[in-house]
């Protein structure tokens, strides 16, 4: 099986910085080629998807609405993926979630996926998020 774990959530001000992990054990873990997706869900609205690394070249993806603000790294001797928030907002308010699958990203629907014969698929491996709290 696998397990995401995220951690570095909490409470800041406009204008400050949080680094999210994502910590990666059992069977993704294993593997070098995996797509690490960052997403968030504010109450009521729909998951947003952030931003991805394969962590095989280090290629990263991110949506327009936090390019040039948020940057997606990884340490893979510990297996784990940080998301490194800047200039955060309080619209930034959400619980952060990491998932990971086998595979090569793939922007499919505002989320990421991964690459399959049969085309898009959902990233498998979730963990159970951290809450990030911006406020004025």
């Amino acid at each position: 099986q696998a397990k995401l774990v995220e951690s570095g959530g909490g409470s800041v001000q406009a204008g400050e910085s949080l680094r999210l992990s994502c910590a990666a054990s059992g069977a993704i873990a294993s593997s070098t080629s995996n797509c690490v997706g960052w997403f968030r869900q504010a109450p009521g609205k729909e998951r947003e998807g952030l931003a991805a690394i394969y962590t095989d070249t280090g290629a990263t993806h991110y949506t327009d609405s936090v390019k040039g603000r948020f940057a997606i790294s990884q340490d893979n001797s510990k297996n784990t993926v940080f998301l490194q928030m800047n200039s955060l907002k309080p619209e930034d308010t959400a619980m952060y979630y990491c998932a990971a699958d086998r595979g090569i990203c793939q922007a499919c629907g505002g989320v990421w996926c991964v690459s399959s014969p049969d085309g898009p698929s959902p990233l498998a491996f979730w963990g159970q998020g951290t809450q990030v709290t911006v406020s004025l």
